[in-house]
């Protein structure tokens, strides 16, 4: 490259870094926090469930209060944390602490706080991909490769999650980046770099300790490892491979071996069985689905059935045009000499890990294809040959980054991938009428219900908070626990400390509850009749139910 060919294209990389930046970080407090980001705050912040209120009433407006960080917490005590209360490897949780801490005091804006790690290494994420489409393909298929993820609708939607997908994504691509150059030195170099596999080792033993699919990314890595091996074998120092693959694969093996016994209580948990069991034919269309959000999600998420059909449509058919044109070109990039083999690579690796998949929805029973956000274990590979698929049409780049930034701005703006258990809508119902104080109980029998409970108490404290500031010191809050039946649940009910008024609305969150266990009456604090409003029961994956409660002594009194 010339001097101001160097310089334009690193401007270029720049220039997809920033928009990426912009798009990760606008609005990151816009949504609510939802049950597994509460979780999430729990840990990162230092603490565990034992420091919730359980079993006692609360003021609504002290909800936030929970949310604060506790200082002087080592990772090895968020280790124990996580591996006595969560099923998650603790690195992450540790990081984020480490993290919150330098942003202290948190104040009003802890919410965004709190996302704006994962947001960073959804940055992160942006400048590897392109060192892998760099080394495997071409320098403008690493900047192509930058933009496509700066600009993936999925990848933005990741970086807003307080959640740990992010951080295993970006270590994931700096995986295959290791990979793509161990392919380049074993079968263009005819040579061994200790260094390079010495890295690359490190990375995956980081990312075994950050999210438990991550080895699913590392079985991918080997295999693919193994297949070039075999596709190679007349032309590669065979040896000295297999012992440079059992020696970093000992090594990211051993080093995990501290945490093995954790991760298997955490696979035998009953906290890991809310993934369903599939059909035959659903995790097919699931993957595919999850194909669609990577590369365009418009508005269909409760939406008029109009709106929802024509983005629908624009879609399925924007997503059969970009299927064409990457399938196309991948099968020229596999057929040509100088790309063949990052193409088979790629290819290998993107394969090998949906396959995995396979196995644990079909032969273990638990449908992870149902979950979206799953497939971040192998979209770096995806986004990879998908940029090197178009690289060399620029209407096709220029189409697909248009419609990626239009997507984003979509999930931005909570038009699209819109929070499980929508905890503002949730809010918003029980705030049906602002002049009446408001009781909120969570019946709760785990502690992920209790995380649910967290999230609705927020969105509901914000709402309040807003709409009815008379009503701020009357509206109170609950966790109360309903095992080991629901008599318990409503015996606590009656004998509940709650603010006295003369009339109240009593909402009752009951995870695992049917709309028949919840009675015509319940009584309140043992002076408070609560009637059950027929008209007024949702259910968004789990019930709530509103009770209309009156204190007859203060009516009278009245």
């Amino acid at each position: 490259m010339t001097n101001r060919r160097l310089y334009l294209h690193y401007l270029s990389l720049a220039g997809a870094i920033a928009l990426g930046t912009i798009l990760r970080f606008g609005n990151l407090d816009l949504k609510p926090l939802w049950m597994d980001e509460a979780i999430t705050a729990i840990f990162s912040l230092g603490k565990n469930y034992h420091d919730l209120p359980l079993d006692v009433v609360i003021p609504l407006h002290r909800v936030p209060e929970i949310f604060t960080f506790q200082s002087g917490v080592s990772c090895e005590q968020i280790a124990k944390n996580i591996a006595t209360q969560s099923t998650h490897p603790p690195l992450f949780f540790c990081g984020m602490y480490s993290w919150l801490g330098w942003m202290t005091p948190l104040g009003s804006g802890w919410v965004e706080k709190l996302r704006s790690l994962p947001a960073l290494f959804g940055v992160g994420a942006i400048a590897a991909i392109y060192g892998v489409n760099r080394i495997a393909f071409s320098p403008i298929s690493g900047i192509v490769a930058a933009l496509i993820m700066a600009v993936s609708p999925f990848a933005v939607y990741l970086s807003q999650e307080a959640r740990h997908y992010t951080m295993p994504m970006f270590l994931i691509t700096l995986a295959l980046l290791g990979l793509m150059q161990i392919q380049q030195d074993i079968f263009a170099g005819q040579r061994i770099r200790i260094w390079v596999w010495i890295l690359w080792a490190i990375i995956n033993s980081i990312g075994f300790y950050v999210h438990y699919f991550f080895i699913l990314a590392f079985i991918a890595e080997i295999t693919t490892l193994l297949l070039l091996m075999y596709w190679c074998r007349t032309k590669i120092p065979i040896h000295q491979i297999w012992i440079a693959i059992i020696l970093s694969t000992s090594g990211v093996v051993i080093s995990f071996v501290p945490w093995l016994l954790v991760m298997w209580n955490h696979f035998q948990s009953p906290e890991t069985n809310w993934l369903p069991s599939a059909n035959f034919i659903a995790p097919l269309y699931q993957i595919l689905i999850s194909w669609v959000l990577m590369v365009i999600v418009l508005p269909v998420e409760n939406q008029p059935l109009l709106i929802t059909a024509i983005c629908g449509f624009f879609m399925i058919v924007f997503a059969i045009w970009v299927g064409q044109q990457a399938f196309k070109n991948i099968r020229l990039l596999y057929s040509q000499k100088t790309t063949h083999l990052a193409t088979l690579t790629l290819l290998s690796f993107l394969i090998f890990v949906i396959l995995q998949f396979f196995v644990i929805v079909y032969l273990l029973g638990k449908d992870i294809t149902v979950i979206p956000r799953y497939n971040f274990v192998y979209y770096p590979g995806f986004c990879s040959l998908l940029a090197a698929s178009i690289s060399k049409s620029k209407n096709s780049k220029s189409i697909l980054l248009i419609i990626g930034v239009i997507s984003s701005i979509f999930v931005v703006a909570n038009l699209a991938f819109q929070k499980p258990f929508h905890p503002e809508r949730v809010a918003q119902n029980m705030n049906l009428e602002p002049d009446v104080p408001v009781i909120l109980v969570v019946a709760y029998s785990n502690y992920q219900d209790v995380a649910l409970g967290l999230s609705f108490s927020l969105a509901l404290e914000q709402v309040r908070s807003y709409t009815s500031a008379s009503m701020i010191n009357s509206d109170s809050v609950a966790f109360l626990d309903k095992k080991p039946d629901l008599s318990t649940l409503w015996n606590k009910l009656s004998q509940m400390t709650v603010p006295k008024a003369s009339q109240m609305n009593l909402w009752i969150v009951g995870p695992g509850m049917r709309r028949r266990d919840y009675p015509q009456q319940v009584t309140l604090s043992e002076q408070n009749t609560c009637t059950i409003d027929p008209t007024q029961h949702y259910r968004i994956g789990i019930p709530y139910q509103l009770y209309r409660c009156s204190n007859l002594k203060l009516g009278n009194d009245f």
